[in-house]
């Protein structure tokens, strides 16, 4: 049996993917609007630190499911 003969399923979903690029540019805007405000709502600064860890965990969802056929 050669590697050629051997099909692993895909993995990764681009639309996903996109998403969580999507989330993590709302993060650096949310950041930019918090830091131009001079800091002064924590608010923005907790909203841009969720957006960031939920980018990240939609980014390793998207590579771990497997695409559809």
């Amino acid at each position: 049996m050669s590697a050629s003969d051997v099909t692993e399923p895909r993995r990764g979903r681009p639309s996903v993917y996109a998403l969580s690029f999507g989330l993590l540019l709302a993060a650096g805007v949310t950041l930019t609007v918090a830091t131009l405000g001079s800091l002064n709502s924590l608010r923005l600064l907790r909203v841009s630190a969720v957006l960031s860890v939920v980018a990240i965990v939609v980014a390793v969802v998207s590579v771990v499911l497997p695409r559809r056929s």
